[in-house]
C-alpha cells in the first residue's frame, strides 16, 4: 500500500498549538497521511520513555515509522577510527528505531572529499557490508536499511551508485530523493519520461519487487552548478521536480513505495498535495 508523510513537523502543526511529536501522529492521521520520518540529522537525541509515547501513538494512529540517521556518516573511509564512529552511528539509529516502532533506517552514504569516485565508491561499498555485518551480529539486522540519492555532485549517491548499495544484500531497500536527483543533473527531471527512465534503472538494477517498497524522499529544491542549494515548497514557482510527473509513472508500474515529503516548514501539506495528486492519476487512469 502506497504511504505518505512528512518528515518532522509541519510550521503549520506548531501554528496549530501542538508542541510534542508524538501528537503529530492523530495530526497526519487526520489528514489522511500514513507515514512519519523521524530525523537523527545532527545526531540521535532521544531517550526510551519519549520514544516509546511516540510509538505507541504511532502504532494506535496507524502510521508508518522510518528514522532518518545522522548525516555524520561517511562510508568513504579507511580510518579505523571513522569507521567505528559510522557503525555507532548505525547502532544508536537503530536503537532508537526499535524504541520508535521505526521498520527504516535512511542513510547518506557519504562524501568523495579528495579521493577518486571509484575508490572512494568502492570503500563504501566494503564498510557498508560490514556495517550490515555488524547491525546482524548487534540483532538489528531486522531493520531495513535505505541507502539515500544525493544532490551535491560529490557527494556518493547517484543513481547507478544506490542500486550498487541495494545489491550488497537483498534486505536493503534504496531511498529515491528524487529532489536530489533533479539537483544532480541541473535540472533533469521535467516530465514523465523523466521519472519513468529512474524506475526503468530502478527495476532493471533490484528489481520489481524491490522497487515497489521503495522509500522515497519528495520535495521541490533549489540548487546551483554544484547541486543542491536548499528544499522549497509546493507553492514556490521555478523549483523542481513535479510530484504531477511521478504520479502516474507509480500507477504505470505498479509501485508502492513509501513516500515522504521533506518540503521547507509545509512537508505534511504538501504530502497530502502529493496524495491528492496521486488519487487524481488513478482515478484518471480508470476513465482512460
Amino acid at each position: 500500500m502506497i504511504l505518505f508523510g512528512p518528515s518532522g513537523n509541519s510550521e503549520q502543526f506548531y501554528e496549530a498549538g501542538y508542541k510534542h511529536t508524538y501528537e503529530a501522529m492523530a495530526w497526519i492521521r487526520g489528514m489522511g497521511l500514513g507515514a512519519y520520518e523521524y530525523s537523527f540529522g545532527r545526531g540521535v537525541r532521544i531517550g526510551e520513555q519519549t520514544a516509546a509515547v511516540v510509538r505507541e501513538k504511532a502504532r494506535e494512529n496507524e502510521i508508518a515509522m522510518s528514522v532518518h540517521a545522522p548525516y555524520f556518516i561517511n562510508l568513504a573511509t579507511d580510518d579505523p577510527e571513522k569507521r567505528e564512529k559510522n557503525l555507532q552511528y548505525f547502532l544508536e539509529s537503530a536503537k532508537a528505531a526499535k524504541w520508535l516502532g521505526a521498520d527504516r533506517v535512511i542513510f547518506h552514504p557519504g562524501s568523495c572529499a579528495k579521493l577518486d569516485r571509484a575508490l572512494a565508491f568502492d570503500m563504501t561499498k566494503r564498510n557498508f557490508a560490514w556495517i550490515l555485518q555488524q547491525l546482524d551480529e548487534a540483532g538489528q539486522g531486522d531493520l531495513t536499511y535505505c541507502p539515500e540519492t544525493m544532490g551535491k555532485i560529490n557527494q556518493l549517491g547517484d543513481l547507478q551508485e544506490i542500486i550498487a548499495l541495494v545489491n550488497l544484500d537483498e534486505r536493503v531497500l534504496p531511498t529515491i530523493d528524487f529532489g536530489h536527483l533533479h539537483t544532480r543533473g541541473r535540472g533533469a527531471i521535467n516530465s514523465p519520461e523523466d521519472f519513468e527512465a529512474i524506475l526503468k534503472a530502478l527495476i532493471g538494477g533490484i528489481g520489481q519487487e524491490r522497487t515497489s517498497r521503495m522509500h522515497v524522499h519528495f520535495s521541490k529544491i533549489e540548487f546551483t552548478a554544484m547541486g543542491e542549494k536548499q528544499h522549497r515548497t509546493f507553492a514556490e514557482e521555478g523549483y523542481g521536480p513535479d510530484f504531477a510527473h511521478l504520479a502516474p509513472m507509480l500507477l504505470k508500474y505498479d509501485l508502492q513505495p513509501r513516500i515522504i515529503c521533506e518540503s521547507k516548514g509545509t512537508m505534511a501539506m504538501d504530502a497530502l498535495a502529493m496524495k491528492q495528486m496521486y488519487e487524481k492519476a488513478k482515478e484518471g487512469m480508470k476513465h482512460e
